[in-house]
């Protein structure tokens, strides 16, 4: 069975208990669910920037509170690495020059070399990418695999 792997708007929208995606975690085995270390760096990169230019104690409080909150999150997800054959699998989506942006191609390369599903509302930018099969645990419909095979 296909893993899926979630993106990082979704991992931030099961911060923020968006009902419909803590649904579908919920009802998902967890060996059947993951995130990526390049969203891992994503989330830490924000709060880190947000703690850089909180300018009241309060922004200052709550950013290092949602810092705390997202260690604690990735501390107990299932954080799939960025191996060599991830980079071989980017080099390849590199080449292919499709105007999307490095991150979302490191992301897509982990889920391809993973063969899973990836998790995401970003249909724009990931439904370029050959070969990856997408969701959208956000929309109340049932979710349909939108990527070619």
């Amino acid at each position: 069975m296909k893993r899926w792997i979630l993106d990082t708007d979704h991992v931030s929208l099961y911060q923020r208990q968006h009902p419909l995606v803590i649904q579908r975690v919920l009802a998902t085995p967890p060996e059947l669910l993951a995130v990526t270390i390049v969203t891992l760096e994503e989330q830490f990169r924000g709060w880190f920037s947000v703690i850089q230019k909180a300018g009241r104690t309060e922004q200052l409080v709550f950013a290092y509170t949602q810092l705390r909150a997202t260690s604690e999150y990735f501390c107990t997800a299932n954080v799939l690495d960025f191996d060599q054959n991830t980079y071989e699998q980017y080099l390849r989506l590199q080449r292919l020059q499709l105007r999307v942006g490095s991150q979302d191609l490191k992301i897509a390369a982990i889920v391809l070399t993973q063969d899973s599903i990836l998790v995401t509302r970003n249909r724009r930018d990931f439904e370029k990418i050959p070969g990856l099969v997408l969701e959208n645990w956000a929309i109340a419909s049932q979710p349909q695999n939108i990527g070619s095979e």
